[in-house]
């Protein structure tokens, strides 16, 4: 089981596009911990992340799990992009960001989503002394038989500051040096357990080799002291991780097929007693995470129900939720509470509340989109969009970027202008005009299915 829970999942890069909150670098605050008016894409909203930065820092800190804070406001206010801008600073933290409706599946039950939710957002911090062998290459030999049917067999000469020693290679390493391109003058580590090469880069004495290098050849000084040495590689997997690969037949490959389905609880609580005794032993370290859940209102009474007792358990993240609900009734009930949430369960929650943006801040927003989506705006058109924005809303005027920029382009004009917001603003409905469009046309849409009378339902019948 050691070696299971020890594996780890390759890292798979992801697509960068640009999205609702890709310019979200952190909360943008300084040394102190006050918030600076606009910095890394963050704008206004500064008692908020002031408050955000305090909880990132105890959380760095892994002097907080369990705890549970809720961002209330109204919608268009940052939630969100505060959330994500506090999953930037965490940096190696484990964060998990799902939205309440996705609880409800037909495949599991809303208690095992939640609790996968809660294991995706514990990492442990898994720890191994592994022998490498570093140095510099001086010489690669390879002999090959005279017929060429045989094994290739070789020679590699390593040395370090201090020392040098010549190795004997197989046919597996032999392919494994061929494979990575190695040649003198690179600097590489061999494990020694896995016979896995590592090129580290070119040695600061080959700098003069114009001809043999590229402009992305990354120059490193060459090792000193034993070649031979002993190195702690440190592994960060998730709990949801572990349960998979241990309740699965295909092992880690089950992390790939994307159907994990229900997790037997002795499975859990079996790799939670082994986690444990790692702790213990100095192999392993738990890291709290954060796992982020937009519209909690969504959730039912049920569900409150368990994040009640899940708060309470010893691996427990800390919680972030967000909702933009005033008084309104609990899922499943006909209890009114504030922000759809259960008395009991807002207790236990620390509010972080956001303002409505000023106009100030909705045009300096919009600035930072207009170069997010490298488009170019007039002064006069971001006005306009600003005037925009504090009549209707910040994601209809966002919209509107994109848009207009494409009906610039349509007429073969390097900036987007006044005329271009007019024309997408024509094309384009806000909600207030879409509800006045329906008002005044009403009698024209099909909202109501009439129902046939008794005698008409019976004559069908008959047919």
């Amino acid at each position: 089981m050691e070696s299971i829970i020890a594996a780890k999942a390759t890292d798979i890069s992801k697509l960068e596009r640009t999205g609702a909150h890709s310019h979200i670098r952190g909360l943008g605050l300084d040394d102190k911990l006050e918030s600076r008016p606009n910095s890394q894409g963050m704008v206004g909203q500064l008692k908020a992340r002031k408050a955000a930065g305090v909880i990132v820092k105890v959380i760095k800190q892994g002097k907080i799990s369990g705890r549970a804070i809720m961002m209330a406001g109204a919608p268009g206010t940052g939630k969100t992009a505060i959330a994500m801008a506090m999953s930037q600073e965490l940096g190696d933290v484990p964060f998990t960001s799902i939205a309440a409706s996705e609880v409800f599946s037909l495949e599991i039950s809303k208690t095992e989503s939640l609790t996968q939710a809660f294991r995706r957002s514990i990492g442990v911090r898994i720890k191994e002394e592994s022998e490498v062998i570093e140095g510099e290459v001086v010489e690669i030999q390879i002999d090959r038989s005279v017929t060429g049917v045989g094994p290739k067999t070789g020679k590699l000469t390593l040395k370090t500051t201090d020392m040098e020693t010549i190795y004997d290679l197989g046919q597996k390493m032999i392919t494994s040096l061929t494979k990575e391109k190695v040649m003198a003058g690179d600097v590489i580590q061999i494990d020694k357990t896995t016979g896995r090469i590592t090129r580290l880069g070119r040695s600061f004495t080959r700098a003069r080799d114009f001809d043999a290098t590229g402009p992305d050849v990354k120059f490193v000084q060459c090792p000193d002291g034993e070649l031979q040495t002993r190195k702690e590689i440190v592994h960060l997997v998730s709990l949801h991780e572990i349960d998979v690969i241990n309740s699965r037949q295909q092992g880690f490959l089950a992390l790939f097929s994307g159907e994990t389905g229900e997790i037997k609880s002795e499975v859990r609580e079996q790799i939670n007693q082994k986690i444990s005794e790692w702790c213990e032993e100095g192999k392993a370290e738990i890291v709290p995470g954060v796992l982020f859940i937009d519209e909690i209102h969504m959730l039912d009474m049920e569900c409150f129900s368990f994040l009640n007792r899940a708060l309470e358990d010893t691996m427990a993240p800390v919680v972030i939720m967000a909702s933009n609900r005033g008084m309104s009734r609990i899922r499943g009930t006909n209890y009114q509470s504030p922000h759809g949430v259960p008395i009991d369960f807002l207790d236990r929650l620390l509010i972080i509340s956001t303002q409505a943006y000023s106009e100030d801040d909705i045009r300096q927003i919009l600035k930072i989109r207009c170069d997010e989506e490298e488009v170019d705006m007039t002064e006069d058109a971001l006005a306009v969009l600003t005037k925009v924005a504090t009549e209707t809303s910040l994601r209809y005027a966002i919209h509107l970027i994109s848009t207009g920029h494409l009906v610039a382009q349509k007429r073969q004009a390097s900036k987007v202008d006044v005329v271009d917001i007019k024309r997408v603003y024509s094309l384009f409905l806000d909600e207030a005009r879409s509800v006045q469009y329906l008002k005044d046309y009403q009698d024209e849409y099909m909202y109501n299915e009439i129902a046939p009378s008794h005698g008409e339902q019976m004559a069908v019948d008959s047919i």
